[in-house]
């Protein structure tokens, strides 16, 4: 039977090289094989894995844009149908955007036909583009989530879920929820992103029974913005760019740790550039943006964004429009001067659904999106600090970010130390690696945060494989 992948694929599906069996999630940590140690540094120092890798050598991803032969569960013949370009045509912004709300029109309806909608808010533009393509589909329930202490999101997606007359609940991330439910998430994810940071899970429970039918926003950022290259950038700079990308912070640290704890040839940052390099070299596209765009598309989206997007799958079924085949064909035909700055999704805004619109964009606050262009105007800087002002001195620090609530104070150390101190994880990565990335979390927070959150997202993959 043909079967193929999209070509940014809802889920990964891993298969072993020797046999071409398709490995069921469930037994993807528990697969018995070589650890590839080289890999697992790259996931190590930037949270996802790159290309077809996995933790083992004898298994690989089927890549994104794939059709295969599949029978009794087993896969062969795979080839590609579909290779990312950049042939733009000569169109005006307003001719793109009454294409993209056509197209982004006709994937919608075909895709929420007869369900009953769940639609995560936030106050970007991704998700409002999606509230205004659906402000007419019923039943539809909307949600966000926030900190009681954060910048407000849950505010703006109210205003939005009210504008459309959606029903609508914002939540509040607690303190302390990912200890209950990291097990719960490294069933669901199998290890294969670091899975920490997101918050999906602090809301789990909760949306249970609200619909049939996740609609998410994820990628719409890629594919509408620009990946801010000089159009006459080398390929040498592209990948030096790439690499700043993809290493998260203290990130290469992390990976360079292992990699000579592991007692590896050569360098962990050659090996890491080179691999890069490899990649890209695969992309056929001149233009530096297209081209960084495609990457991330092929690697970004089908390795860390559809890892997590799983967590919503197992409430409901998941609808992603952006990684609609349409969409991304449609991507690649649009001159990269209309995908700068987001111009399409705010055009289509302003003139499909002008009430959301006018709602503050939170990328600029106190500013909507027909006039966010005047937030750096010198007579708005006075309402800016203001505001700034008024965070410092509001009750309670300002709290932006997950790892805040689930990785420090007292009951927090407490959990961090029986993972990442554990006898048994720590027979394959060092207590003193663990220590070290500890300690330097203790004392510089942000800037070390994805190191525990990787470190632990590995403990928990060793528990798992020897459970």
């Amino acid at each position: 039977m043909k079967k193929r992948t999209g070509i940014i694929p809802y889920r990964t599906t891993l298969y072993e090289t020797s046999s071409g069996r398709i490995i069921p999630r469930e037994e993807w940590t528990r697969y018995s094989g070589t650890l590839d140690l080289p890999e697992i540094c790259i996931f190590a120092a930037c949270g996802f894995f790159l290309g077809d890798a996995s933790y083992y050598k004898e298994l690989k991803a089927i890549p994104p844009a794939s059709e295969y032969d599949e029978e009794n569960g087993i896969i062969s013949n795979i080839q590609t149908y579909f290779r990312w370009t950049y042939q733009p045509r000569a169109i005006s912004l307003q001719q793109a955007t009454e294409e993209f709300t056509k197209i982004f029109h006709q994937v919608i309806q075909k895709g929420v036909e007869g369900k009953n909608v769940i639609l995560p808010l936030s106050g970007g533009l991704d998700s409002r583009s999606l509230a205004a393509a659906l402000k007419h589909h019923s039943p539809l329930y909307s949600y966000s989530y926030g900190y009681k202490n954060g910048i407000g999101e849950t505010n703006f997606s109210k205003q939005i879920a009210q504008a459309e007359n959606f029903k609508f609940d914002g939540f509040e991330i607690g303190d302390n929820y990912l200890w209950g439910k990291i097990d719960q998430l490294s069933d669901i994810l199998q290890n294969y992103s670091e899975f920490t940071h997101p918050r999906q899970m602090a809301v789990y429970d909760a949306l249970k029974g609200k619909g049939n039918l996740f609609v998410l926003g994820h990628w719409g950022d890629v594919l509408f913005d620009g990946m801010g290259m000089r159009n006459d950038a080398t390929f040498d700079e592209m990948v030096d760019a790439l690499y700043k990308k993809v290493l998260k912070k203290g990130g290469k640290e992390l990976g360079e740790a292992l990699w000579n704890q592991w007692n590896l040839d050569g360098s962990f940052s050659d090996y890491l550039r080179n691999r890069l390099s490899s990649l890209l070299a695969e992309i056929e596209i001149e233009d530096p943006n297209a081209r960084i765009r495609a990457f991330k598309s092929l690697h970004w989206a089908s390795r860390w964004t559809n890892s997590n997007m799983h967590i919503f799958e197992t409430i409901s079924p998941i609808f992603v429009p952006y990684f609609e085949d349409e969409l991304c064909r449609f991507i690649t035909t649009v001159p990269e001067k209309w995908l700068n700055d987001r111009q399409i999704q705010i055009e289509y805004l302003k003139s499909h659904a002008p009430e959301l619109a006018r709602i503050h964009w939170q990328k600029y606050p106190g500013r909507n999106l027909f006039n966010y262009p005047t937030f750096h105007a010198w007579w708005f800087k006075p309402v800016r600090l203001a505001k700034k002002i008024a965070r410092k001195f509001s009750n309670g620090a300002l709290i932006q970010r997950n790892w805040e609530l689930q990785f420090l104070g007292v009951e927090n150390e407490k959990q961090l130390h029986q993972r990442i101190y554990n006898p048994s994880f720590n027979s394959w990565i060092s207590k003193e690696v663990s220590q070290t990335f500890y300690e330097k979390f203790m004392h510089h927070g942000v800037g070390y945060s994805h190191t525990v959150s990787i470190l632990l997202t590995l403990s928990s993959f060793w528990k798992k494989k020897h459970e």
